[in-house]
């Protein structure tokens, strides 16, 4: 075997172990979130895996401890509920009947999560006219 062709032949092998880890690490990002009703309708298949769900925080449910570096909520969808436990520091505007993404590991007790992620729904609305034309007066 001449030496082009066993450098060719191990530079191929190389490329298809760097592929096959890359789609390894991509595959399981694929999907960017779950909602709690998803999550709760698939438990058992994703329990013990790490999952981003996305829900809204129940009234009445969100402790967080005064250094902001843990908090417990229950996320709710349409027809579910699941029970998070974040030890991770805590977005400030982190308050209760506001959209947020977890991740973390889902557990059959809910999901444990190290990353709150708050969803401002505001932000993206459509200014009413008459505050539109204020700003670009202000401008």
């Amino acid at each position: 075997m001449s030496p082009g062709l066993k450098l060719s032949a191990g530079a191929l092998l190389f490329a298809a172990a760097i592929g096959f880890l890359a789609y390894l690490g991509a595959a399981s990002s694929w999907q960017y979130y779950l909602s709690v009703d998803e999550a709760a309708a698939d438990a058992p298949h994703i329990e013990g895996k790490r999952i981003r769900v996305s829900g809204r925080v129940k009234t009445g449910t969100l402790a967080i401890a005064d250094d902001r570096r843990e908090a417990t909520f229950d996320l709710a969808g349409e027809l579910h509920t699941i029970h998070a436990t974040c030890c991770c520091t805590m977005p400030d505007n982190l308050a209760e009947d506001i959209d947020i993404v977890v991740e973390g590991t889902f557990q059959s007790d809910g999901i444990h999560g190290d990353k709150v992620i708050t969803r401002c729904a505001s932000k993206y609305q459509p200014m009413d006219k008459t505050a539109a034309r204020a700003k670009l007066l202000i401008k």
